[in-house]
């Protein structure tokens, strides 16, 4: 059965004079969920059993931000600018009041958001994510190029490798999620450019060098961070580190499960996730 997201039109808004791609799911009314996502990732990236599942209930906003995928202008090279585009953008939709959706990078550039705009959050999801400061963002570069090198040789998707643990189970996970990404056919976005790529690389590398994440203490608003038990990409232990540096934070690590655990256990995120939002 498609998936009703696959069928989403693609749309532009235009944020300071330059167009920011995005989609939108569920229901018209509502606090919106806004996701935000990872390196590398453009709008057809995101599984659309976790889009679905949360659009359900809730309105979903999907967007690639400045640079990525079919948005115009050049992608910034910082985190904080990301977050600057990124409210940017919901203002130029009317937004007042989100819930946001931030896994991996996009992790990063919400908690940036909800520490500079805490008027526009409600409440917040970090998932695959990371601090300022926590050793991991700045090895992603090579990370990628080892996956891609061994998804070469193993004639498979890096995603096999940077998202799923190496067990049946989770390989499973990722065939099932990769043909999932496959689905819509129809209205594909643009992939990323090797100067976003790069761009990415060096705001990733300057969220590791930053300081200590203090203003995390000051963070009032709701988060769950969620990640699988074992993510080669960004530790797990970073995000219990998040999870102890917010007042607010609820904890949810799944087994057998690397970055992508949200999308191995994506009923189960699903559930948490709409619990959660829904309090």
């Amino acid at each position: 059965m498609l998936a009703i997201s696959n069928e989403a039109v693609t749309k532009t808004v235009e944020v300071g004079g330059t167009p920011f791609a995005y989609r939108e799911v569920g229901p018209a009314t509502g606090v919106p969920v806004v996701f935000l996502h990872h390196f590398t990732a453009v709008l057809d990236d995101w599984d659309p059993a976790v889009v679905d599942g949360v659009a359900a209930e809730r309105r979903v906003i999907l967007v690639d931000l400045r640079g990525v995928g079919g948005s115009g202008g050049t992608t910034p090279d910082s985190v904080e600018a990301m977050a600057g585009d990124a409210v940017a953008f919901m203002e130029a939709l009317g937004l007042s009041t989100v819930d946001l959706l931030g896994f991996s990078l996009g992790g990063m550039v919400a908690q940036v958001i909800v520490q500079q705009r805490p008027d526009l959050v409600r409440r917040v999801i970090l998932a695959g994510t990371a601090p300022a400061g926590d050793g991991g963002p700045a090895a992603a570069g090579a990370i990628l190029q080892a996956a891609l090198d061994k998804a070469g040789a193993q004639g498979k998707h890096p995603k096999h490798f940077l998202f799923f643990s190496p067990t049946a189970t989770s390989q499973a996970a990722a065939d099932a999620f990769l043909a999932r990404l496959d689905e819509r056919t129809q209205d594909r976005d643009a992939g990323v450019s090797d100067e976003t790529i790069g761009a990415q690389l060096t705001a990733l590398a300057k969220w590791e060098q930053g300081t200590s994440p203090v203003g995390l203490a000051n963070v009032d608003k709701p988060v769950l961070v969620v990640n699988g038990d074992d993510d080669s990409m960004l530790p797990t232990i970073s995000s219990f580190r998040l999870a102890q540096l917010l007042p607010d934070a609820q904890l949810s690590i799944y087994p057998d499960s690397g970055h992508g655990g949200i999308f191995q256990y994506h009923d189960l995120f699903v559930a948490q996730a709409l619990g959660f939002l829904h309090d």
